[in-house]
């Protein structure tokens, strides 16, 4: 299938949810998320591959931001799902200076609102709209 340029958006939207997809096999399976990309048998879209890569290579810098910001939630007692979430998240509001605040916003409240629970929808969209917040004031 051909997409045309308006496509754009939604193209985004599938690299998000691919990379969600492997940043939640590499929590889960306890491996580097470079290590399950690197296993895809096809090449996953370009915006996947640098998310992957962006949240792999500042994952430390992302969970220190995500613990300041969680009110009392360690990154390890986080379900594996919001984890990634917030991370992607996280990633493109502090690497991704041309993705908008709103848009970042908007797909983590969908993403999160299609994977996993009410309860997590509520805590994940108020951790990143408070870390969007100190990156981006104003936006």
């Amino acid at each position: 299938m051909s997409r045309s340029p308006g496509d754009a958006i939604g193209s985004r939207r599938e690299a998000r949810e691919t990379a969600l997809g492997l940043l939640y096999a590499a929590h889960t399976r306890g491996v580097d998320p470079l290590e399950v990309l690197a296993e895809q048998p096809i090449p996953p879209e370009p915006y996947t591959v640098q998310l992957v890569e962006g949240v792999a290579g500042n994952i430390h810098e992302l969970d220190d931001l995500i613990g300041n910001y969680s009110e009392g939630w360690s990154t390890g007692r986080m379900p594996a799902i919001d984890l990634a979430l917030i991370r992607m998240a996280v990633y493109e509001l502090a690497h991704q200076h041309d993705v908008p605040t709103s848009a970042v916003l908007s797909e983590v409240v969908e993403l999160v609102g299609e994977y996993s629970t009410e309860k997590s929808g509520r805590f994940v969209n108020g951790v990143v709209a408070r870390i969007a917040e100190e990156l981006r004031p104003g936006s």
